[in-house]
């Protein structure tokens, strides 16, 4: 064999492996970054006993130590009506009336139009006002419906048919109701409406990936090791608040048809939003400052980068002026009684 024919063997030979190693690279690079198998667990015979300990999910900045973290507010009671958000009509009856006939004289639904609906009654043993239960007698009802969410205010139509299904009600227990002067409530709705308007925030992240794409596996994995946890939505993860039964402190989504893929190993992410209901979370709960913090470490861990909705990188002294801005929020509205978080501004703000 020739000295030519062994060099274009050996030319060849490279030329192969060339082709094998990009191919590989290509492969690799285009292929989504998959969860990590979990490690094998130890029988518990074999390992020494831990200490339980509480993990905060998240890393936490200078200053944000827990020692300097304000207390979270006690749980509050199931929203009523209120007359700072609600046009209220009080209904007087003859007579104690029972839970169980407040209850058959309720309206099938509990809406005016877009607006929330209910009644009250005044409970003859506790002297609180709450919604009709059966076993407990009543002395008084009172009638609301809500005057401005994030559909907009209360109109006249929606006036008038609050009024509708309140008279139906006060009717069936023998009551009589007195409304409020409708145009005044009206005018009251635009001007609550106005601040909401104005005083309403909805912020959001976007991690976009670098290189390779993601599973949806991969980015539940690196999610949950923050905190999150699944939602009730395909591709929709959130951080829980502190306090059982409020609303969550982040949400995270990504593709929903990615999520419910057939092969989810095989499904590419390229991006996750990471988003904030301002008015919906307790300013105790630090929320901004875990959303900074939730961002930044998904793009570090994913090989991602933290994005506005127009895809401009955001950089940390950007979220520092966000994060200014929002205290100024939150004064504004627990000025107004409102305080982001509450019951009442969860009902406006929805």
């Amino acid at each position: 064999m020739s000295t030519f024919t062994v060099g274009l063997g050996v030319l060849g030979g490279v030329v192969l492996a060339g082709v094998v190693g990009w191919n590989a690279w290509t492969t690799r690079r285009l292929t989504p970054r998959q969860a990590e198998a979990a490690p094998r667990v130890e029988p518990a015979a074999d390992r020494e006993p831990v200490e339980p300990t509480l993990e905060s999910g998240f890393t936490m900045s200078p200053g944000s130590a827990d020692s300097d973290v304000p207390p979270l507010p006690m749980p509050e009671k199931k929203p009523g009506l209120d007359a700072l958000i609600d046009a209220l009509a009080p209904i007087a009856v003859e007579g104690p009336v029972s839970g169980e006939a407040a209850l058959a004289a309720l309206p099938a639904t509990r809406r005016a139009g877009s607006k929330p609906f209910g009644i009250e009654g005044l409970d003859a043993a506790s002297g609180q006002w709450e919604t009709p239960q059966a076993g407990h007698r009543y002395t008084a009802f009172q009638a609301g419906v809500q005057l401005a969410n994030r559909v907009g205010p209360l109109n006249e139509i929606e006036f008038s048919e609050f009024v509708i299904k309140a008279q139906a009600f006060a009717d069936a227990v023998n009551g009589s109701p007195e409304f409020p002067e409708m145009l005044h409530e009206v005018s009251r709705a635009r001007e609550l409406d106005q601040f909401a308007g104005g005083h309403d925030a909805q912020l959001g992240f976007t991690l976009r990936a670098r290189h390779a794409a993601w599973s949806p596996g991969y980015v539940q994995q690196n999610a949950a090791r923050l905190g999150f946890v699944a939602g009730a939505i395909p591709g929709r993860m959130v951080l829980p608040a502190m306090q059982p039964g409020n609303p969550p402190i982040l949400v995270l989504t990504f593709d929903t048809q990615a999520a419910l893929a057939e092969d989810p190993t095989q499904a590419a992410i390229r991006e996750v939003s990471l988003s904030l209901d301002v008015p919906q979370v307790h300013r105790t709960e630090q929320p901004f400052l875990r959303m900074c913090e939730a961002a930044i470490a998904l793009a570090e861990g994913m090989d991602g980068v933290v994005t506005d909705d127009n895809g401009q990188v955001i950089q940390p002294e950007g979220m520092d002026v966000i994060g200014a801005d929002l205290e100024k929020l939150y004064d504004m509205l627990e000025s107004r009684d409102l305080a982001a978080g509450s019951q009442l501004a969860r009902r406006v703000f929805s």
